[in-house]
């Protein structure tokens, strides 16, 4: 039988680490939501237990 050995290029990003993707904006996002939701889930728990 024949075997078709491929190898995958595994994705190489440049030397320069200015060039890589930026994901900073991304996770100020994902932690602003993440409190959002924290505050909400505590305030509704508050009025909860007030009643």
């Amino acid at each position: 039988m024949a075997t078709n050995k491929t190898k995958k290029n595994p994705v190489q990003q440049s030397g320069n680490p200015e060039t890589g993707i930026n994901l900073k904006g991304t996770f100020i996002s994902v932690m602003l939501l993440g409190i959002f939701i924290l505050v909400t889930w505590f305030g509704l728990y508050a009025l909860f237990l007030s009643r």
